[in-house]
Order: structure tokens, then C-alpha cells, then sequence
């Protein structure tokens, strides 16, 4: 099956993996308006590549539901996403690029790495568990870590919280957030959240922030 593959076809169903999994359910259904904004192409471009992933089994489709991955097209999202997350943390750990730079160099390079390759990288890369982003590295054998958060926008006045992942991979957006001190790993305090979808004011040590909404829908964390 993975020789029958294009590098594009393994970003798609990628793709419906991380829109499955923001809703945090196994193999939940994804509207194809969400994937083609997610992929920033035309809704006839993904209904096209939906319909040949659908002919190799890889996806389901339920009409006024939407798809989701089959067992195949998970094992096949999870490859490609293993390769794309250690190249994402060798360009930063290794070659120091900044992690607002990776996911587009990452994608064009991670078809093409194999196994060997990958260990290899991984060793010079420190041994990560988790790409810049904060997002988790399957293993060799597809097994992927069960992030138990949240977004930051769910969370109640008074939290602490630490930042998990960022799941956006807008190069202006990382940049704002890093600006910001949200990345992965830093300890915040909600101290209000601001009702009908309102600003949130947070302490980050002996700093503070105020974020919209539409930027804390970006970000996950964990009590």
C-alpha cells in the first residue's frame, strides 16, 4: 500500500488525523470544507483526492457526515506524520531553523526519509518525543501518545495550566505566539476569561497577556 502513495496523498490523510484529532475522538468524522481550509486549496482539488483515497480504502465518506480514515489510512497518516514530526524537530533542534520555518520544509522532505534515516535523526536530534510544536511522535510501530487536553479557550478563571501543543502552523501566528511566552511547556494562570467569547487575561509568571478567542483556539493545554 505505501508504494502506491504520493507524499501529497500522506499529507491529506495526515491532515484528517489532526482534524480528528482536535475533536479529541477516535476516527471521528471531518467536514471536507474544514480539510480544504486546513490545506488552503479548492473544495473540487480535495473532493478529487478524497475520491482516490476512497478507491484505495484508506478513506470512508457518509454523505451530510463527512470522512474519516479508515484503519489503513490511520496506519498510513501515522507514518507520515512520524517522518514529518522528527524532521520538524531535527531543523530545530539540529540545523536551528526557528519553529515558525519547519512544517513546510518538513513536509518536503519526510517522503523521502526511511527508517534508518529517521533513527538517525532522531539520535542527533536528542531524542524527542515531541515535534516543536508540542505535537507527540508516533514510534516505528504507529503507537502515538494520547494528549489529555484541552484548548485554552475551554479553560475557567483561576486555572493554572501548562501549555501542551500549539495546532496552528501559520508562520505569522508561531511567531505571535512565541512573542507571546505560549509555547509548549510554559505554566500560565487564567485569571479572568471574558464571557460570549471574550478576551482572556493570563499571568505568565510575573507577566500578563490578554489573547482573543480566535488565538486561544489555537493553543491546548492541561491542568
Amino acid at each position: 500500500m505505501s508504494d502506491d502513495l504520493s507524499n501529497k496523498m500522506r499529507a491529506y490523510l495526515a491532515e484528517v488525523y489532526r482534524l480528528a484529532d482536535r475533536a479529541h475522538e477516535s476516527q471521528v468524522y471531518v467536514s471536507t470544507s474544514a480539510l480544504a481550509d486546513l490545506l488552503d486549496v479548492s473544495a473540487p482539488a480535495v473532493n478529487r483526492m478524497i475520491n482516490r483515497l476512497k478507491e484505495m480504502h484508506l478513506l470512508e465518506h457518509e454523505p451530510y457526515q463527512g470522512i474519516r480514515l479508515t484503519d489503513d489510512g490511520e496506519r498510513e497518516a501515522l507514518k507520515y506524520m512520524r517522518s514529518q514530526r522528527i524532521a520538524e524537530a531535527f531543523l530545530v533542534n539540529v540545523m536551528k531553523f526557528g519553529w515558525d520555518q519547519v512544517h513546510h520544509e518538513a513536509q518536503n522532505i519526510s517522503g523521502s526519509l526511511n527508517e534508518r534515516l529517521l533513527e538517525r535523526m532522531v539520535e542527533m536530534a536528542g531524542q524527542p518525543t515531541f515535534c516543536p510544536h508540542g505535537e507527540p511522535i508516533p514510534d516505528e510501530t504507529g503507537k502515538i501518545l494520547d494528549m489529555d487536553d484541552q484548548l485554552l479557550s475551554e479553560s475557567l478563571d483561576g486555572q493554572r495550566l501548562e501549555v501542551t501543543r500549539v495546532i496552528t502552523r501559520e508562520s505569522d501566528r508561531l511567531q505571535y505566539i512565541a512573542a507571546l511566552g505560549l509555547m509548549p511547556g510554559t505554566q500560565l494562570d487564567v485569571l479572568h476569561v471574558a464571557p460570549f467569547n471574550g478576551p482572556m487575561q493570563l499571568r505568565i509568571g510575573d507577566e500578563y497577556r490578554i489573547i482573543g478567542s480566535t488565538l486561544a483556539e489555537l493553543i491546548r493545554v492541561h491542568v
